[in-house]
């Protein structure tokens, strides 16, 4: 199951960088939902992580970071995603206890959070495609079928 998240998180990551690039490329073009959306994307990435593995202040849930810090915040990510996935000690089923950030209580297995956070990834890279469309924009597509082509 390791070696399959660890792909899922690669083909995650590959298209964030690639609209990342895009964010990068024609700032002009790209609609302030569609930045919303990726900083929530590694926001909420970054706190599950925290969840699992607690080492670092979290940001809030939608903060608005800097464009320029876009990248160190998704290499972050993506290093600590993998650091958990290979952590010697590491049990998919092992329960996780955490508090939302409206101060709810909950708990999943670490296996129930790492897809969560690839299937939220996910989500939000199409409301993002949708907004580019919108805005004149070619969509990327992140298809996994694709990226495994």
């Amino acid at each position: 199951m390791v070696p399959f998240f660890k792909e899922l998180f690669d083909y995650g990551h590959h298209y964030n960088r690639e609209l990342l690039k895009l964010f990068l490329k024609q700032p002009e073009k790209t609609s302030e939902k569609s930045i919303q959306l990726f900083n929530h994307m590694l926001n909420a990435h970054q706190i599950w992580n925290n969840r699992i593995q607690p080492n670092r202040p979290t940001h809030g849930v939608w903060q608005m970071n800097e464009l320029h810090a876009l990248e160190e915040i998704l290499e972050a990510n993506f290093n600590e995603t993998l650091a958990i996935l290979d952590s010697k000690d590491l049990d998919l089923n092992q329960v996780i206890t955490y508090k939302t950030s409206k101060g709810d209580s909950f708990q999943n297995t670490i296996r129930d959070i790492l897809f969560h956070v690839i299937n939220h990834t996910t989500y939000h890279r199409a409301q993002i495609a949708t907004e580019f469309k919108n805005n004149g924009l070619e969509p990327l597509v992140s298809d996994y079928i694709f990226y495994k082509r």
